[in-house]
């Protein structure tokens, strides 16, 4: 079981993962189907360089996994509930999402 503090860090950890557009445009795109970062970088625009770096940060917050098939590595979500997650995230982000903009609430405190 986890204890609180490992509960806050498990949070913490994903919430860095998201605040990055890149990195939730790549959770996306392996909620879509696993692929191999050359693929993931043609999709997503990217140089291979920057993606492996992206792909590090989210193996490192434990949310990707790396699959060794043959010579090559194939990435997909640690594990499925993670899909899940992101479509509840997405759905619920978008029910709050009105004209007010993260930016302009980071003045107040938010988004920090």
């Amino acid at each position: 079981m986890l204890t609180i503090a490992s509960e806050v860090e498990v949070l913490a950890r994903f919430g860095r993962a998201l605040a990055d557009p890149i990195r939730c445009r790549v959770l996306i795109a392996l909620r879509q189907a696993p692929a191999h970062p050359a693929e993931l970088a043609e999709r997503l625009g990217v140089s291979r360089t920057r993606l492996s770096n992206h792909l590090a940060c989210l193996r490192d917050c434990g949310l990707v996994v790396a699959v060794p098939v043959g010579r090559r590595t194939r990435y997909e979500l640690a594990d499925e509930r993670l899909g899940h997650a992101l479509d509840h995230l997405r759905a619920s982000v978008v029910a709050v999402a009105g004209e007010r903009t993260c930016a302009e609430d980071e003045e107040k405190g938010c988004c920090r």
